[in-house]
């Protein structure tokens, strides 16, 4: 088979992972600080737990994880923002260590850790 017919198309979701026992804070952060909508998770996977969220036309999927130091990786979720000076300001509001990211040409971003230890980024093409 070509290597054409085997590329990559499009990203379908990001799991991380949060703590045992911190479900709801995951929702109250990612729902209510991030602004995410949460989507049912399929009949098969739903007693297991975790969360499953819409994040465009892609998905986010929030499982739990027993243990692990989220602080020493470099994994992490980049979500595209517009008015990313906004988010900066509504995340220092809730208490979000800001961390400013090294710079890309064409973008403006800065990274935080969520509550759960998560890496994340908010970038947002300059124009």
């Amino acid at each position: 088979m070509s290597l054409k017919r085997q590329k990559i198309v499009s990203l379908h979701h990001v799991q991380i992972t949060v703590p045992k026992g911190q479900e709801a804070a995951a929702r109250t952060f990612y729902c209510d600080v991030m602004g995410l909508k949460e989507m049912p998770k399929p009949p098969g996977l739903a007693g297991r737990g975790g969360r499953w969220l819409a994040v465009g036309d892609r998905e986010l999927h929030i499982g739990v994880a027993s243990s692990g130091d989220r602080s020493a990786t470099k994994a992490h979720v980049a979500y595209q923002v517009m008015e990313i000076t906004s988010w900066r300001e509504r995340l220092e509001k809730v208490g979000v260590t800001i961390l400013d990211s090294v710079p890309i040409p064409g973008f403006e971003r800065f990274e935080f850790r969520d509550p759960f230890g998560n890496r994340v980024e908010l970038i947002q093409p300059l124009r």
